[in-house]
């Protein structure tokens, strides 16, 4: 993200969009001293932090000024392999925990079920006649299963570290952010996809949402947070954004 000045946010008040120069632009008023520009992936998506007293004219020309850096965290995103709409089918690739499979689709009586039987295959077993959209959610429900087997030694692991407890964790399909966080009721969401990625991805976001537990705002005390618990976040960061991305109904 940049910034002319890190502060301390409170409360949003006002959403709109907004076209500068080609690029659509999500504006969020709030109560806060100074105007922020960040660029998120995996398509880009521009939002601006906007403090209440400035017009749109201002905001517009704010942006005018970034457009240079804009387009070019938008290039990075652009460049990032991406997968095509998946069909479900013998050899087609697919990813669990950071790792690319070939898929292997077996048609047989009984349970529908996915194994992973070594560092290079997943098998699909379904049952004769199954479509491709059953065969997706025999998928999809693998992998919640397996994510959320994931999540219990990790929220372990982290909430004597960063001091706070976390009353529950939710899974569910976002399309616009990796996780997010309850802070009256300490409920962690986080997003289906990251049962693809790796386990220090994982544990990159579980973390961010703790730490917003204690720090709504992604400001300097976040980044201090941060800093101080999991000193190679911004790795880890990278690492997540560089990662293969889903069809394009994947946005941000």
């Amino acid at each position: 993200m940049q910034s002319i000045e890190s502060q301390r946010a409170n409360v949003t008040t006002d959403r709109q969009t907004i076209e500068v120069r080609g690029i659509r632009v999500e504006v969020v008023r709030k109560n806060i001293k100074n105007l922020h520009v960040g660029v998120y992936p995996p398509l880009g998506r521009v939002r601006v932090a906007v403090p209440l007293r400035l017009d749109d004219e201002a905001v517009r020309l704010a942006v005018i000024t970034r457009l240079g850096w804009i387009r070019r965290q938008r290039e990075g995103f652009q460049r990032q392999d991406r997968q095509s709409q998946r069909e479900m089918v013998t050899g087609e690739s697919h990813y669990f925990q950071g790792r690319r499979y070939r898929l292997d689709v077996i048609e047989e009586a009984g349970r529908p079920r996915v194994d992973v039987p070594n560092s290079t295959t997943m098998v699909l077993r379904v049952r004769s006649g199954t479509t491709r959209d059953e065969r997706d959610a025999i998928l999809q429900r693998w992998y919640r299963r397996c994510l959320r087997e994931q999540l219990p030694a990790i929220v372990e692991k982290w909430e004597p570290k960063v001091g706070v407890q976390v009353e529950e964790v939710r899974i569910k399909k976002m399309k616009t952010r990796w996780g997010t966080c309850n802070i009256g009721a300490k409920r962690i969401w986080l997003n289906l996809e990251l049962a693809k990625k790796s386990v220090t991805s994982l544990e990159y976001i579980v973390v961010h949402e703790m730490v917003h537990i204690l720090e709504r705002h992604h400001n300097e005390r976040f980044r201090n947070l941060m800093d101080k618990l999991m000193p190679q976040w911004r790795l880890r960061r990278e690492e997540l954004n560089r990662a293969p991305l889903v069809h394009e109904d994947w946005r941000y």
